[in-house]
């Protein structure tokens, strides 16, 4: 059965430009510090964020957890929101990593606040571990692909230096957050001392992440890198279609957040589905079916025999995700299913 695949943008498959570019890729020891493509991809995106470096990285998880693992100490805490991806959805890789602490906190829609923040900062005090990062995240994915305001993200990057604290950002889909709020991705990224974006998730590359920030923090996550596993050698056939990724596929990521918003006012006239279509910002669309006396799996299953893919987020919560190999008849096909399956 070919299934109308909503579970993530991560699923998508390279285009054919990628394909064509790995296969042609001018290749060598990027461990040595050798692959061409690679440090072309590098340079790119070090451009593209107004960063002095970046570094190609295997994973998006990978790259928080090298900004964790350089801006901390052991035994520090790191001020994240409830619903982040680096506390729910990275194997407690801070603690294993970094003998980091996850702080989390609660903020209204997921989108974390100065006040927040400021109330969660430990005082200096030889009973507390001290804090030692704030990680933002934005475009938030769990919250349903919400965007930050720059205000808010400046005010959490000023006030925190002020405190002494470095400032990460999560940025997996920093592009779909720079279209909504009419910024430029560098504009945004200089607020922080580093920022992880994913190439293999709305930008269609099948591998890859990229961290960016300063010279002397990339310098030293370079040897971090290859500790957890990430010298890839001949990484330029991945590299390649990271180039086209950022060359070619940045531009059409408002044709996910359109398609997201017809599944969106497509659920909210379906009974027993809970959503406001107004928090629908980017591509990510998170619904509630607690009401049906349906649990999100079962609702799943059932979507599956229908030919449509979807998570569940909570008992009560499915999350869809659209992407470049979604259209807007696959959305109009899912919504069908969806009603189908709350009978």
């Amino acid at each position: 059965m070919n299934y109308i695949d909503l579970r993530s943008d991560t699923v998508t498959k390279p285009t054919d430009e990628m394909r064509e570019a790995m296969a042609r890729a001018d290749v060598g020891d990027d461990v040595y510090g050798e692959d061409p493509t690679a440090i072309r991809l590098q340079e790119l995106a070090a451009e593209i964020m107004g960063k002095e470096a970046a570094l190609f990285v295997p994973s998006g998880t990978m790259g928080n957890q090298l900004a964790v693992r350089l801006h901390t100490e052991p035994g520090q805490e790191v001020i994240v929101e409830v619903r982040s991806h680096m506390f729910n959805l990275e194997m407690a890789g801070m603690a294993v990593i970094s003998g980091a602490l996850a702080h989390p906190i609660h903020c209204e829609g997921g989108m974390m606040d100065w006040d927040s923040i400021a109330a969660a900062i430990r005082p200096r005090s030889s009973y507390y571990a001290q804090t030692g990062l704030v990680a933002v995240e934005n475009t938030q994915n769990l919250a349903g692909g919400t965007v930050m305001p720059f205000e808010r993200m400046q005010e959490i990057a000023e006030r925190g230096h002020e405190r002494g604290l470095a400032v990460h950002l999560d940025g997996a889909r920093l592009f779909n957050a720079a279209i909504v709020l009419k910024r430029d991705v560098a504009e945004i990224a200089s607020l922080f001392d580093s920022v992880m974006f994913c190439l293999s998730k709305g930008l269609g590359a099948p591998v890859g992440s990229i961290v960016a920030g300063t010279r002397e923090f990339i310098d030293r996550a370079v040897p971090v890198r290859r500790m957890l596993g990430g010298g890839m050698r001949q990484v330029g056939v991945l590299a390649a279609a990271g180039l086209v990724a950022l060359e070619k596929m940045t531009a059409r990521l408002e044709e996910d957040h359109a398609t997201a918003q017809l599944l969106a006012k497509g659920l909210v006239q379906i009974q027993g589905v809970n959503i406001d279509p107004e928090r629908v910002q980017t591509n990510i669309v998170v619904f509630d079916i607690g009401d049906t006396g349906q649990t999100a799996g079962e609702i799943s299953a059932k979507l599956k025999q229908r030919g449509v893919l979807a998570n569940g987020i909570s008992d009560r919560e499915i999350r869809m995700v659209t992407h470049k190999d979604v259209s807007a008849k696959d959305c109009k096909v899912a919504l069908g299913a969806i009603r189908e399956a709350l009978g």
